[in-house]
This record gives structure tokens, C-alpha cells and sequence, in this order.
């Protein structure tokens, strides 16, 4: 071998090496949901789950509520529901977690947040029991996921990893075929949710009906039940299975839509 050909033999395979090390450090380095998070003026803060679930789910959602609490900046608490669950309207400073069937819609999980500027004033979380009444999903590990997954979306979080069939990366921020290991948040989540909430507003959002004020009326009374009601889409995984929708009122309103397809 010559010397040039040993010379261009190791710079590929050092650009080899650095393309490789930025697609690991690039899996999960950074998942914040663009610049989303709860106004307030200290942490930790205490953020409400609204409790519109049948029995069979609340242990799920008491899971989940836990998980997320063991964040430094954070606390979350299961409160008394606030909507019928097949409408799951929001409430504001809060967010609303429901489940019942939905339909053959094609959606498992949706996450939605409505937004003023980069503040978030109120979220809904929704479970297909369309789908989790079969024998694919009717399963704990998928039901742990999915719960902890869309509850941490109203948080200001998105995934660690949006490849369906990398190897779990044990969160259930996780993207993955196999929900087994990826059932709970694991310290990424909790460093990131340090990084999103490392500082504090002159205002908050959290537990204030008033959060929503100035809002545009059309962001409270028009249903997002479909996805011809959540605007644009802006952005799909790999194989897309999750889909992010945005639909934007003007002036900074907005709700976003975060979709697992089944």
C-alpha cells in the first residue's frame, strides 16, 4: 500500500469514526419539543394530570405521575377530571388525561399542548382504546409507553429516538418496536427537563384558569380530533409512525399535535 492510499484509507475511516459518533451523540442529545415549556416562577413546580380515565388506566397514569415526579424541577399530581373523556376538552394550566374509543382513526396516543409564544397554558393527552382493546396493545408494557410517553410531550419533551428499530434506549421516550425495557423515563429525561426548565418566568401558566387569556375564542371552541383539525404537518419520524402537527391562530397561539400512529 502507498503511502497516499494509507494516507486516504485512515481519513475515511476517521470521517467514518466522527460520522458515527455524531449520530450517537445526535440520538438523544437533545429532545426538547422546540422551545415549549410551562411558565413559573420557581421550580420545582406542581403540574396537575387531570384524571378522566376508566379504572383499568389509572394505574398507568399513577405510574407515570410518580416516574415524572422523581425530576428535580417538576412534580406532577393526579387531580379529579375535568372533561367528558370522549370530548377531553382542556383546562387551563393544566393538562387533561383521557381514554375511550376513538375509533378506527389510525392514532394509539396524541399529546397536544396549546401555546402562547413558547409558554404552554393547557395540554390533553389521549388513549385509543380502540386500539388498546386488542391483543397487539392490550398489554401493560404498550400502556406504560404510551401514557408516560404522551404525558412527557406535554412537558415540552419529544423523543430521545425516532428510529422504530434501533435498539431500546430504556425510556419510554423512546420511539421503539419494543415497549418492554421503554416503559418509564430515564435520566436523559430528567437532565433534559433540567435544561428546558433551567430558568424561571416573571409569570406562570401552571394551575391559572386565566393562562389562556388573550387567547384567540376559535383555540377553545373548535374540536382536534382529527387530523384534518391539526393544521400542518411539521414534522414525521423515519417510517411515520409519529407525526407532529401544528395549527397556528396568530400572534403566537398555536396548538400542537403530537400523534403515535397504531
Amino acid at each position: 500500500m502507498t503511502r497516499s492510499t494509507r494516507r486516504r484509507s485512515f481519513v475515511g475511516a476517521l470521517l467514518v469514526a466522527i460520522a458515527f459518533a455524531g449520530f450517537q451523540s445526535n440520538t438523544s442529545a437533545d429532545h426538547a419539543w422546540g422551545s415549549y415549556h410551562w411558565a413559573r416562577t420557581s421550580n420545582p413546580f406542581t403540574l396537575q394530570l387531570g384524571d378522566n380515565l376508566s379504572p383499568d388506566w389509572d394505574p398507568y397514569l399513577s405510574t407515570t405521575s410518580l416516574d415524572w415526579s422523581v425530576s428535580s424541577v417538576l412534580d406532577t399530581v393526579v387531580a379529579g377530571g375535568g372533561t367528558n373523556p370522549k370530548r377531553c376538552r382542556p383546562t387551563g394550566g393544566r393538562v387533561e388525561v383521557c381514554n375511550s374509543r376513538y375509533g378506527r382513526n389510525g392514532w394509539l396516543g396524541i399529546a397536544q399542548i396549546w401555546v402562547s409564544g413558547s409558554h404552554i397554558t393547557q395540554g390533553v393527552v389521549k388513549v385509543n382504546d380502540t386500539y388498546f382493546n386488542t391483543a397487539t396493545y392490550n398489554d401493560p408494557a404498550w400502556k406504560n409507553l404510551v401514557m408516560c410517553q404522551e404525558v412527557g410531550h406535554t412537558f415540552g419533551l419529544a423523543h430521545q429516538d425516532e428510529n422504530f428499530n434501533n435498539p431500546p434506549l430504556e425510556t419510554c421516550m423512546d420511539y421503539s418496536s419494543n415497549p418492554l425495557p421503554n416503559q418509564h423515563p430515564n435520566q436523559h429525561d430528567y437532565d433534559q427537563l433540567e435544561t428546558i426548565y433551567s430558568h424561571v418566568d416573571s409569570t406562570t401558566t401552571v394551575g391559572s384558569a386565566a393562562a389562556t387569556k388573550g387567547q384567540p375564542p376559535a383555540m377553545g371552541d373548535l374540536p382536534f380530533d382529527t387530523p384534518g383539525q391539526w393544521g400542518r404537518l411539521v414534522a414525521r419520524s423515519r417510517n411515520g409512525k409519529a407525526e407532529t402537527y401544528e395549527i397556528d391562530f396568530g400572534n403566537g397561539h398555536k396548538v400542537v399535535t403530537f400523534v403515535i400512529w397504531a
